[in-house]
């Protein structure tokens, strides 16, 4: 008998298949004592198992390439941590074996990252990851990870590791459910990448029985458990029709009555262009600069090897927009030259631009190599700063980017809610604003992205968070300057059509998504998308702020 499930769509598209779950966590090992001749030969087995799980992520990363290759090298950088392996090697010191030397060394990080506020405690799953790697290596047992099949097949896992995630074969692994995570976890943001059709934080997921037949629809958040011939002919209708409307449609992004809506893409490095291009983005909405600097948390990387990877995204969009964030270190992307180890609440503190502006010599270099790699070329280069909350703020960035010589046009982003509601004081120093959706959601709700338990509060449609869209769009305009989306919720193409309807100006998201959205907008009217953003906004929940939109749109 059928049964509808649902959680929180997080990738666009629909898959039908037979079940198989992700393989079980490694086993606790036992806790026995070994003879003090055997601790050097122990440790030598545990810096080897480190280094070879360290390689293993890092290959996986080079494959995998984008922005899947920096979230690797960051787990990579974990494992190889060094305060964590002489913690191991004091626990065999003692007489613990190697791999229970790592489970519990690990286990003490973990309750520490579980304590350390809600930024980090949402990197204890990749932890997690590292850990059983490890351990299943000096076990001699399989790795943890997607099962082995002939046939292609839906997975279902309480959560999936960047590892996991970054290397699906789409041809093999038609969707996936999870019962944790949340619209914009690593996993979340990697499916769309892959586009993997995704639901995220579904509870009791983890029961549904392996091989029964599932539909997830990465649209909506419904999983069909064991679905009708009708229900299943009804979603690979919905599916082709979808297919049918992205093929017909090709250019830029605009609404049916001609109202232009530049669409971009959101990249992490060279690695991500070629999908940009493929999509027909109109430039780059998000250059995340943050991943060139996680290959060593040791240094920041030279000037050159900045203006080499620079030059490489720049060049793909001859006379294009590319808007470059600057480096955004600090609580989940930690960064040992940089970033303080004991804050207390890494997500409230000294992150994004104020990390900049404490070392100044390093935004100095990252600008002096933008203007470097932009020289010669025809490419309308854009520079933001990450977590401007007011004037002051945005008033520093801009000082230091004319003190660079930079030739850009000079942005901030809109992420705390103080930068939202002063958005017209913040533009008398700055040229545009980008709202990230995701991290204004965080701060909005208090309730951190990472979190499964209270993703309702990230869900992009929060009446809160439109207000707060608003309010930045109606400031650009007032003020003749532009005010575009580089966070997840330009990824929903019904999202997309109230964010036009709220006055913003340009809309940026993963490669996968453009066809999706170019395609929606383009069957609207710019005064229906006014109508829609209105009557969301009229609403008290997200949920039916979505389905008030959605009858505009369709005309009910």
């Amino acid at each position: 008998m059928e049964t509808t499930l649902r959680g929180v769509g997080v990738s666009h598209g629909v898959a039908i298949g037979e079940v198989r779950h992700m393989g079980t966590a490694v086993l606790e090992p036992p806790a026995k004592q070994i003879p003090a001749e055997e601790a050097e030969r122990e440790q030598g087995r545990a810096r080897q198992a480190v280094e070879a799980v360290a390689a293993d992520l890092v290959a996986r990363g080079n494959l995998a390439g984008g922005e899947a290759q920096g979230v690797l090298e960051a787990q990579a950088m974990m494992a190889q941590d060094p305060e964590l392996m002489a913690d191991v090697e004091r626990r065999i010191a003692v007489g613990s074996t190697a791999e229970r030397a790592v489970y519990d060394a690990f286990a003490a990080y973990r309750a520490l990252l579980a304590g350390a506020g809600e930024y980090l405690a949402g990197r204890v799953a990749d932890l997690d990851d590292v850990r059983n790697r490890i351990v299943a290596r000096l076990l001699g047992v399989p790795m943890p990870g997607v099962p082995d099949s002939d046939e292609p097949f839906v997975l279902i896992a309480r959560d999936l590791a960047p590892a996991d995630t970054a290397l699906l074969d789409p041809a093999l692994v038609l969707g996936f459910v999870t019962e944790e995570g949340g619209p914009t976890s690593h996993s979340a943001i990697l499916a769309r990448a892959l586009g993997v059709p995704a639901v995220v934080a579904l509870p009791g997921a983890g029961e549904i029985v392996e091989g029964t037949v599932i539909a997830v629809d990465g649209s909506t958040g419904e999983v069909f458990v064991e679905p009708d011939a009708d229900q299943r002919a009804a979603l690979e209708r919905a599916a082709a029709e979808r297919k049918a409307a992205l093929a017909a449609s090709s250019g830029p992004g605009a609404t049916s009555d001609g109202h232009k809506v530049p669409l971009l893409a959101n990249v992490g490095g060279p690695g991500d262009v070629p999908a940009a291009v493929e999509a027909g983005a109109e430039g780059v909405g998000l250059f995340r600069t943050e991943f060139l600097f996680l290959d060593d948390s040791k240094k920041a990387p030279s000037e050159d090897k900045q203006v080499e990877a620079y030059r490489k995204v720049l060049e793909a969009f001859p006379e294009g927009r590319v808007v470059v964030r600057v480096l955004d270190a600090g609580a989940d992307k930690p960064l040992d030259f940089l970033t303080p180890a004991d804050e207390p609440n890494p997500a409230l503190g000294v992150r994004g631009l104020r990390t900049l502006l404490d070392h100044p010599d390093v935004l100095r270099t990252q600008l002096a190599a933008l203007a470097r790699a932009a020289e010669g070329l025809p490419v309308y280069l854009e520079v933001m700063a990450p977590m401007v909350a007011d004037r002051i703020d945005a008033k520093a960035f801009a000082d230091a980017c004319r003190e660079a010589g930079l030739r850009a046009k000079f942005g901030a982003m809109v992420e705390i809610p103080s930068a939202a509601l002063r958005a017209r004081s913040i533009l008398q120093e700055v040229e545009f604003l980008s709202l990230g959706t995701n991290d204004l959601a965080q701060y909005t709700f208090a309730a951190d992205r990472q979190v499964g338990a209270v993703s309702r509060l990230q869900d992009p449609w929060q009446p809160a968070l439109l207000d707060l869209v608003a309010a930045s769009a109606e400031a650009a305009k007032a003020e003749g300057k532009s005010c575009g989306v580089c966070g997840e919720a330009a990824s929903d193409p019904e999202l997309a059509c109230v964010l036009t309807g709220l006055g913003v100006t340009s809309l940026s998201m993963g490669a996968a998504s453009i066809p999706y959205v170019r395609a929606t907008l383009a069957k609207h009217t710019l005064a229906q998308c006014e109508r829609a953003a209105a009557a969301a906004r009229a609403a008290d929940t997200a949920d039916d702020a979505r389905a008030a939109a959605r009858a505009v749109l369709s005309g009910e």
